[in-house]
């Protein structure tokens, strides 16, 4: 496919480099009004303009991951010179109904949620769309599958979606920074203590992706009675681990909703 992504930002570069490397055949192009920090993608075969209407015409599929306050200046810049091509969102707080106005229906709009972990093929991704475009989800369900998972859910939670998903990012790398400042403390160097703390959060996640079970069921397989795990786990729940990460996640959704 031809793709078109507007906004060369963290997210559509990830995407990029993304698709450039875990997928084959695909055309893409990357617009950013300032080219200088994404001209490094011309090296990888992206073509990268400042225009966001260049190569437009050749689109199959146009990624919007622009911000908000954005939107109706890229699609009243883009749409004149647009038909027959899917238009994939990942505008957070802009919905399918709000796309389909400003488009006047004229196109095949698709909400995505992916996050920056794309570009190593990892990203949740997280897709929306109505039934008349059901053709157009399932196209994008099967693109960003190649970039980590991409699950179909309802558009109430694209919200949560980013929280969860996109916001979630920063949540759990925060843990390994954390994990690793513990480790530097109980006697290893920085460098050690981030491999180890990275990799054993890399592990669990596998766990948990593989064996799709409860957590609490691959925990009780660390904790021993009297153990050194269970002491731990313990005093992190004395000092709210659990509550704290809750309710950072529940801010940030109040935050999307404003």
């Amino acid at each position: 496919m031809n793709i078109h992504i507007i906004g060369g930002g963290n997210l559509g570069v990830a995407i990029a480099l993304g698709l450039t490397q875990f997928t084959k055949g695909n055309q893409i192009t990357v617009t950013r009004r300032n080219l200088a920090p994404i001209q490094y993608l011309s090296q990888l075969g992206v073509t990268v303009s400042s225009h966001n209407i260049e190569n437009i015409e050749k689109a199959d599929v146009i990624i919007l991951t622009v911000k908000p306050y954005q939107i109706d200046t890229v699609l009243n810049e883009i749409l004149p010179h647009i038909s027959n091509k899917i238009i994939a969102s990942a505008v957070s707080g802009v919905s399918l109904e709000a796309l389909q106005q400003k488009t006047k229906g004229a196109l095949p709009i698709v909400r995505i949620m992916p996050n920056i972990a794309a570009q190593f093929g990892e990203s949740a991704t997280c897709i929306s769309f109505s039934d008349p475009n059901k053709e157009a989800g399932e196209q994008m369900v099967n693109l960003f599958n190649y970039l980590g998972t991409a699950v179909v859910i309802e558009e109430k939670l694209m919200d949560a979606a980013t929280v969860l998903g996109a916001c979630g990012t920063a949540y759990a790398l925060r843990y390994i920074r954390a994990s690793m400042q513990a480790g530097i403390e109980i006697g290893f160097d920085a460098h050690t203590a981030l491999a180890i703390a990275s990799q054993t959060a890399k592990g669990a996640a596998k766990m948990a992706l593989e064996e799709k079970i409860h957590p609490e069921q691959l925990i009780d397989r660390v904790t021993t009675p009297q153990g050194c795990t269970i002491v731990g786990l313990n005093e992190m729940e004395h000092q709210g681990f659990s509550s704290a990460l809750i309710r950072g996640i529940k801010t940030s959704l109040n935050k999307i909703r404003e």
